[in-house]
């Protein structure tokens, strides 16, 4: 096998890992999990969680340090966030009354998960 396909794999399993983690922290926190890897061809979210009238969007980085795990988040992944959000609302309008808030949960070895609140607004 290629050392590449095992990099990747290597890859999507601490990205499993990573997500699994953000998502019992959300939930330490009060948080209900409402979808996880959620896909349209617009774009991809990690997490939808709720937490009374506020629904987060939430995408997890996981990275070697905290530090690149904030700057991997550019602004044309934002977008297609944002896409994949609207398409989840337009699908749930029972939803679309509550307060929309798009947060970042950094993961990085030997650190606690770090929740970025409100990290950008659309």
């Amino acid at each position: 096998m290629a050392a590449g396909a095992t990099h990747k794999r290597r890859a999507r399993r601490y990205g499993r890992y990573a997500e699994t983690l953000s998502a019992w922290l959300l939930r330490a926190k009060g948080y209900r999990i409402l979808e996880r890897g959620f896909r349209v061809p617009q774009g991809e979210i990690d997490i939808i969680a709720r937490r009374g009238r506020i629904v987060a969007i939430v995408e997890v980085k996981a990275r070697a340090t905290r530090e690149q795990a904030a700057y991997a988040l550019k602004p044309r992944q934002q977008r297609r966030i944002r896409r994949a959000a609207e398409a989840f609302l337009a699908a749930r309008p029972g939803l679309c009354g509550l307060d929309i808030r798009f947060d970042v949960i950094l993961i990085s070895p030997w650190r606690p998960p770090r929740h970025l609140c409100d990290a950008w607004r659309v």
